[in-house]
Formats: C-alpha cells, sequence, structure tokens
C-alpha cells in the first residue's frame, strides 16, 4: 500500500507523516482492498484561525473514497478526516455485504 503525502507551500516534519501513516493503516485494516491513498495538507489563510486543511483519497480496488476537513491544527484535521472515511468505509463495506 502506498501512501503519497503532499505538502502544500509548507514541508511536513516526520513526526506529522508518522501520524499520517497510523491513521491511514487503521483505516487499511478496516478495508484490506485500499491500494494507494494521497494525501494533502494546506494552509487556507496563515493569519486566520482553522486555517489546515487536509485533505485524504483512498483508492480501492471496488471504488474511491475522500474527505476533507478544516481545523486548527492538521493532527485534529488527520484525526476528523480519518473518522469520516472510517464510516464512509463501513457503510459502503455494510451495503455490498
Amino acid at each position: 500500500m502506498n501512501i503519497n503525502i503532499q505538502s502544500i507551500n509548507f514541508t511536513a516534519d516526520q513526526q506529522l507523516k508518522q501520524f499520517i501513516n497510523k491513521k491511514v493503516d487503521k483505516l487499511v485494516l478496516i478495508k484490506d482492498t485500499i491500494i494507494n491513498t494521497d494525501v494533502y495538507l494546506k494552509v487556507d489563510k496563515p493569519e486566520t484561525y482553522d486555517n489546515k486543511i487536509v485533505e485524504i483519497k483512498l483508492h480501492s480496488a471496488d471504488g474511491g473514497f475522500f474527505a476533507s476537513k478544516k481545523s486548527n491544527s492538521f493532527e485534529e484535521s488527520i484525526d476528523l478526516a480519518s473518522q469520516a472515511l472510517r464510516k464512509q468505509i463501513i457503510k459502503h463495506k455494510e451495503k455490498i455485504e
């Protein structure tokens, strides 16, 4: 499974990348057909509150999943996006079964 992390207009540190990998790995445990993941990290307007945007795209053999969340920190945005993706994956699994 391949995880592509793109931080736009800044450099993400290793700790943030490890946090992303941990969250994505938990999603892969739910659905093992995930082929690769694209994670985009953006800072909306540096002087404003709630300006950290995270977009996560999961590509699986039977479709794709997407979540975009905005909050005050990247960790919180990643957490919110992974929760949204978890709900989407579970809902999709129930629909298939």
